[in-house]
């Protein structure tokens, strides 16, 4: 009777078999890729955001420095042959004034508008000057196979030193300027023209 106990008494281990995992692959897994892919694209689109940021802070002009009208009609500087030019002659007229370079193709590029724009306004009264932050032999080179009707002059490294004095912090090119006919800045313009920018510096002298 006691054994009849005993046996009855003792876990059913037998008929109920605890099930095994024999390959831990078989086990449900909760992917984390979901997560980790959402992560980077969220840092992507911040870093995206971020660097639009940037370069539109970098196409903005700055203020310009406190005297740099007054020293840009100050200074003389050469034409690509060599010859002595004081920027005071362009004063008293509305002058849009163009730092470029020839190693610059989207400067490159905007020559033949602003050419254009001069054939359209010389008449009215618009003076164009561009100032080539380059060496004059390329500046020569260049304006012997695209001659423009405005004139050129140099300004060498020390343009990249101008064109900061007058709002251009990060030094790029291209860099536009319009003068008033009195010789103060109107605006200013960090970047490849557009036909749409320049109709509406027409209207400003």
């Amino acid at each position: 009777m006691t054994d009849e106990f005993n046996r009855s008494s003792q876990p059913m281990t037998q008929n109920t078999p605890t099930p095994q995992i024999s390959n831990m692959s078989q086990m449900p897994q909760t992917s984390q890729q979901p997560p980790r892919r959402g992560l980077l694209l969220g840092l992507g689109a911040t870093a995206a955001l971020a660097g639009a940021g940037l370069a539109w802070w970098r196409l903005m002009p700055g203020s310009t420095q406190a005297g740099a009208e007054a020293e840009f009609w100050k200074l003389e500087l050469e034409t690509p042959e060599g010859h002595s030019v004081a920027l005071s002659r362009y004063r008293g007229r509305p002058l849009l004034l163009n730092f470029w370079a020839t190693w610059c193709p989207p400067c490159i590029e905007e020559l033949p508008m602003l050419n254009d724009f001069y054939a359209q306004n010389s008449a009215k009264g618009w003076q164009i000057l561009g100032l080539a932050v380059d060496q004059a032999a390329a500046v020569r080179s260049f304006i012997s196979k695209t001659p423009l009707d405005f004139p050129i002059l140099m300004a060498g490294a020390g343009g990249v030193a101008l064109s900061k004095m007058m709002g251009n912090a990060a030094g790029g090119l291209p860099f536009s300027v319009v003068f008033s006919a009195d010789g103060n800045i109107l605006t200013k313009k960090i970047g490849k023209l557009t036909p749409q920018t320049l109709a509406s510096w027409r209207d400003l002298a």
